[in-house]
């Protein structure tokens, strides 16, 4: 990475959920304003900002990473996912995305696009978790609502519709990833 002056604007480019894109940032922008401000991509939610809650997860280069604790300019040339990424086209709901719907796994919503963030990488290293590394994995996830129980049912249910253990919906809104 080049050095970069702190007074200045820097434009980042990076890949979006499949696509290039640039944003001009100044050096000490967060990924989360970068995203929500700069790009209008607003399914990152700023929570805690101390990246102990987890709505601001997002994906850079597949792992997931908390938007509110990197700076924009880090993503310069990398790969980044967010919520937004997860459906398969406009109108459209992931796997991952129906099950919550299904199962009734979220609430009041705010948490959700973190935990979909984290459970869509590691389902995609893990294709077959078992309840107790699902409960690990959304552990790094603050949900104010309580809703655990279902977020959990709704990933195994998708963990196993992703291995093909179950059909997919017929509903309009499901996707098949």
């Amino acid at each position: 990475m080049p050095q970069l002056d702190a007074q200045g604007r820097h434009t980042v480019a990076f890949t979006l959920n499949g696509r290039e894109t640039a944003v001009e940032v100044e050096t000490r922008t967060l990924l989360t304003d970068a995203l929500r401000h700069g790009l209008g991509a607003t399914g990152t939610h700023v929570g805690c900002e101390h990246g102990v809650c987890g709505a601001c997860t997002v994906s850079i280069e597949g792992v997931p990473a908390r938007a509110c604790l990197t700076l924009a300019v880090g993503v310069e040339g990398c790969a980044v996912r967010t919520v937004e990424g997860l459906a398969p086209e406009p109108g459209r709901l992931g796997v991952l995305q129906v099950a919550f719907r299904r199962r009734h796994a979220l609430q009041c919503g705010f948490c959700t696009a973190g935990i979909l963030m984290s459970l869509d990488a590691y389902l995609a290293l893990r294709p077959n978790p078992s309840r107790r590394e699902i409960t690990e994995v959304i552990g790094g996830h603050l949900c104010r609502c309580t809703g655990y129980a279902p977020i959990i049912e709704a990933a195994l249910e998708a963990a196993a519709e992703l291995r093909g253990d179950i059909p997919a919906p017929s509903s309009p809104e499901a996707a098949h990833a």
